[in-house]
């Protein structure tokens, strides 16, 4: 089991940019896909973006490609999402996600294990 931690959330103003983090604990995290999750309330969790174990294959929501990237450092065990020309349809709750595998996942039951989420909140 891997245990995420995120931080970096807040509040922005619309074309703002946040960075999120999310550092894990435990000896499969570089052997692992990490992805990052978003949910609104009284909306079901998003997919966001993925990244595979080597960072060399990423993926993206269709509703922030070309504006968010996911990046990882297995040294150091940490996973963050760079979040630019933010718009208020982006505010949730994002969440952390280590996979089951290897390979890079769009479903939220392809990750097993979840961060306690980071607010992102952007005004208009």
């Amino acid at each position: 089991q891997v245990q995420l931690v995120e931080s970096g959330g807040g509040l922005v103003q619309a074309g703002g940019s946040l960075r999120l983090s999310c550092a894990a604990s435990g000896r499969t995290f570089s052997s692992l896909a990490m992805g990052w999750f978003r949910q609104a309330p009284g909306n079901e969790r998003e997919f966001v973006a993925a990244i595979a174990w080597n960072g060399r294959i990423t993926s993206y929501g269709d509703s922030v490609k070309g504006r968010f990237t996911i990046s990882r450092d297995n040294a150091k065990n940490t996973v963050a999402l760079q979040m630019n020309s933010l718009k208020p349809e982006d505010t949730a709750v994002y969440y952390c996600a280590a996979g089951r595998a290897s390979y890079v996942g769009r479903t939220v039951s392809e990750y097993a294990s979840w961060g306690q989420g980071t607010q992102v909140t952007v005004s208009s």
